[in-house]
């Protein structure tokens, strides 16, 4: 890539600008995370990414923009050192950055996660000097950077399930001195040549707490990771495991989400209107709104997360007014349509959805509407459970 000359000065003065916002938002307390803020230079992991437009297409996708130093240099290199995540790849799809195109919707599947919440993971992880950490989801190499920047490259060992992502970040690591361990590989089974791990952190979701993660950190370790599933509610954890193949720790607060480990990600289901055909005609009144899950607060967000936890195979989406849950898993399903005086339900299957959301929903309102922080997870053999001292016990699937 071809860059003006005064690219590089350019860039330190945006890093130090960048630094100053997120020292003021409260996210740099730390001295020696703000000295690696200012060092790593974030443009060369990211040659080129994809921004949204301002409005849809004319059939309601996302249009991505790609933007390169070669396309719109000001635009490039100002996004670089924004406070945002930064789409490299859609649905697994190496761009060609030489002659990138506009792209209509597709999923996200690799990224630079926006600066603030990388401070926050490495930060909620509690790290050290003298820790040896595991990263999982590379991505684009610059949260790596700034790891290796804090504690050095010798402790940080960085794996990727993508080996053409990981080549790129490889590539902008070692041209800048950095020299973690980097590997290819599925997070859901760590990495084993380098256990145990005093910090494990995953920059991607998982269904629940991959088992080879406990067994390869060290006892007294922790693993920092952020729980999600295929009704894409999120919840972060800190664990502490105990040595003996169990773990356990509260969930954090704030509303954080990360893509789905590859091999975790959502099946497709299909049509849903195939899937409401074959419900009972009589529906119920809903004793609960779909909105206590769907609303775009903070709230809803840990909502989505205790229902999603009820019934971990669900899918969730929306046609018109009409909401379905479809489960592929059991084959059960459910429909929930706005009526004047309330919402109406449809279900079938082994499986009644709605029904076992609104136990859930009924529980946190008796409890008094607990926060996050108030649950802990246990990991052990017999399974994974979520519990609160005023609520039932959650058990989260093993995919």
């Amino acid at each position: 890539m071809n860059m003006p000359a005064d690219c590089e000065s350019d860039a330190v003065r945006l890093r130090e600008t960048m630094a100053k916002t997120l020292a003021k938002d409260g996210v740099l307390a730390d001295p020696a995370w703000r000295a690696a803020i200012e060092a790593v230079p974030r443009h060369r992991f990211v040659p080129g990414f994809y921004l949204p437009a301002d409005e849809h297409d004319g059939h309601g996708l996302t249009v991505w923009e790609p933007v390169t130093a070669e396309l719109d240099y000001g635009r490039w290199l100002a996004a670089a050192y924004s406070d945002a995540t930064l789409i490299t790849q859609f649905d697994g799809d190496e761009t060609d950055w030489k002659n990138p195109v506009v792209r209509h919707g597709g999923a996200p599947t690799s990224s630079s996660t926006l600066p603030s919440l990388v401070l926050r993971m490495w930060a909620d992880a509690d790290l050290h000097e003298g820790h040896t950490v595991l990263e999982i989801g590379t991505g684009a190499g610059y949260s790596t950077a700034l790891a290796c920047e804090r504690l050095g490259s010798a402790d940080i060992t960085s794996i990727e399930v993508d080996g053409r992502r990981l080549e790129q970040a490889a590539s902008a690591l070692y041209a800048l001195g950095y020299t973690p361990t980097l590997a290819v590989a599925d997070g859901l089974y760590g990495y084993w040549p380098e256990a145990n791990f005093d910090r494990i952190v995953a920059a991607c979701s998982f269904r629940t707490v991959p088992p080879a993660l406990l067994a390869q950190a060290r006892p007294g370790g922790k693993i920092l990771l952020t729980l999600s599933g295929w009704l894409y509610g999120y919840a972060r954890v800190l664990l502490t495991v105990d040595g003996n193949g169990t773990a356990e720790g509260r969930l954090l607060g704030g509303t954080v989400s990360f893509m789905s480990a590859r091999t975790h990600a959502a099946p497709v289901f299909g049509n849903p209107a195939h899937w409401a055909a074959g419900l009972p005609d009589k529906p119920r009144t809903a004793r609960q709104s779909p909105e206590r899950i769907t609303a775009a607060t903070e709230e809803a967000f840990h909502l989505r997360f205790l229902a999603q936890s009820a019934v971990p195979d669900a899918q969730m989406t929306t046609v018109g007014e009409v909401v379905h849950l479809v489960d592929v898993v059991t084959g059960s399903a459910a429909t929930l349509t706005p009526a004047d005086d309330g919402w109406r339900v449809r279900e079938g299957g082994p499986v009644r959805l709605w029904e076992r959301i609104e136990r859930v929903l009924d529980a946190y309102d008796s409890a008094g509407a607990p926060g996050p922080e108030t649950f802990t997870l246990h990991v052990y053999d017999a399974g994974q459970h979520l519990r609160h001292e005023q609520m039932p016990s959650l058990q989260l699937s093993r995919p």
